[in-house]
């Protein structure tokens, strides 16, 4: 289940919030990329011995190439020093080496314990849910150009990544001012607030951050196994029931490429088809961008093909029948992919490699965005 290699610091690459990228020299002699997180462990520096698991990245697996580290040593194999002290009672990824106290949002002490005590619904909160974490910022650059002083949440699940640190986008998207706030949620740790599940995550999104909106996905690292039923995104389906249970507005963006190898992900991916079609069963919006629109569009390669999947995309989502499918126009959206403050990339795929996928979070992100100030429906 795990490897386990020792390793020096040779370098300090780049840091963002929570996490420090380095190069680890092996005691093998090889070196790699290793990331650590400073929430769990001292801050490394070069010179400084490191605990390795770099079980993923001998096997190849997607975790962005990087070995973990587990422990930090000073260099005569010393413990170098203590990470932040706990502040919290939650305990996230639980019962594993690493596993880390929070403070919950809405655990007693917490400051916003009262308020939440006895919170029940959202309110009509629009609430955006994506399959892929790289959906997040096409979606927010949809959003800050139509409605730039929205206050936009993220909520991360905990069926990717469990660390938020782990993520770039989310450091560059809110120190770029698009997003506001963050709260992760079951497993998952890291966030501005934490909490123990999606429904009073959605709540503390709510009430503690004066959302005006929410978008919620997994972090990296999605999972499939190549049926129908064996991927993380069958959580999307069920966000849509805690966003209906909760008097929210479950908005659902369509996973769409036409570029993925895989036939099963080619047009309106098999996840969406199945999370929004079989598991979700509150009725919520599900975008459908208008594709035939593509070529009216400029600066982004291969809009003709995209274009040419208008019928096809339209078939698939109709079965989606205990769902409002909702049309959603592209003018504009050209300007704001272009303008995003974070490099566009889903699975090694840029705007210009598979512009459909992006086009189409970005018509999700425009309908969510324009939910903001629209009374809810009694």
């Amino acid at each position: 289940m795990i490897i386990w290699a020792e390793a020096t610091v040779a370098e300090i690459s780049r840091s963002w919030a929570g996490a420090v990228e380095l190069t680890a020299r092996r005691d093998d002699g090889t070196d790699c990329r290793a990331l650590a997180y400073t929430s769990l462990m001292a801050v490394p520096e070069p010179g400084d011995r490191l605990l390795l698991n770099v079980a993923a990245l001998e096997r190849g697996l997607g975790t962005g190439g990087y070995a973990l580290v587990i422990a930090v040593l000073a260099p005569d194999g010393h413990l170098k020093g203590q990470p932040p002290a706990p502040a919290g009672h939650l305990v996230k990824a639980r019962y594993l080496p690493l596993q880390a106290m929070v403070a919950g949002a809405d655990e007693q002490g917490s400051a916003f314990h009262d308020l939440l005590a006895e919170a029940d619904d959202i309110d009509g909160l629009p609430v955006l849910v994506a399959d892929l974490h790289s959906a997040l910022a096409p979606i927010l650059a949809a959003v800050h150009h139509d409605r730039p002083g929205a206050r936009v949440v993220y909520l991360m699940s905990d069926h990717g990544a469990l660390p938020l640190a782990f993520s770039r986008t989310v450091a560059e998207l809110k120190e770029a001012g698009v997003l506001a706030a963050t709260v992760t949620v079951g497993q998952a740790f890291g966030g501005d607030l934490e909490a123990v599940n999606v429904h009073s995550g959605l709540l503390a999104a709510r009430w503690a951050l004066d959302a005006d909106l929410v978008v919620l996905t997994q972090g990296p690292g999605n999972l499939g196994t190549g049926t129908r039923w064996g991927f993380s995104g069958v959580a999307c389906g069920e966000a849509i029931n805690a966003v209906a249970v909760l008097g929210g507005r479950p908005v659902g963006s369509l996973r769409i490429s036409g570029a993925d190898p895989r036939e099963r992900h080619r047009g309106v991916s098999h996840h969406s088809l199945t999370a929004y079609g079989r598991v979700a069963t509150a009725a919520a919006d599900i975008v459908l961008p208008q594709f035939a629109q593509a070529t009216s569009l400029q600066g982004i390669a291969g809009l003709e093909q995209v274009a040419e999947m208008s019928d096809e995309v339209s078939a698939a989502a109709g079965r989606l029948s205990r769902h409002r499918l909702v049309p959603v126009g592209l003018t504009g959206l050209d300007r704001a992919l272009l303008a995003s403050p974070v490099r566009l990339s889903t699975m090694g795929r840029g705007l210009d490699d598979d512009p459909a996928y992006f086009l189409a979070q970005a018509a999700a992100g425009r309908h969510a965005a324009a939910l903001i100030d629209v009374p809810a429906a009694q």
